[in-house]
């Protein structure tokens, strides 16, 4: 991947009983070991409603239907620039199942800062952490 590319990638804030399912990379994943909110990259003329319900769907088997977008998020690594599309969810059923993860949580928002994150992640955190109760 070159490093003038973006990478497009659905995030989805899966809302239970006013917790967020969190799900950990598994090791020999990129960023591996650290803990994210499900999700992953577009497909090619996806939106990011859309891909945030494929992707919880794939990684942990819930079913989820997206309800509102926030605004997307530039974050420049070293070898790649990626732009996340965060989507609140509401959690419809099934799962979860560690299925494309290592493992998976709900965690109340309060709580998010106890979980290791990426880096592209931080604003999302502070900003739900924010909005929580």
């Amino acid at each position: 991947m070159s490093s003038d590319s973006v990478l497009d990638v659905a995030v989805a804030l899966v809302w239970r009983d006013g917790c967020l399912l969190i799900t950990r990379r598994k090791a020999d994943a990129y960023l591996g070991g650290l803990w994210e909110f499900p999700g992953g990259k577009l497909l090619p003329g996806e939106s990011p409603p859309a891909g945030a319900e494929r992707e919880v769907l794939e990684e942990v088997g819930v079913g989820v239907r997206a309800t509102r977008t926030r605004p997307p998020i530039v974050h420049h690594y070293p070898d790649r620039t990626v732009r996340l599309h965060p989507v609140d969810c509401t959690y419809l059923g099934g799962g979860p199942r560690a299925l494309e993860v290592a493992e998976w949580a709900w965690v109340q928002p309060r709580d998010l800062s106890r979980y290791p994150f990426p880096p592209a992640d931080i604003g999302l955190l502070e900003e739900l952490q924010a909005e929580a109760p």
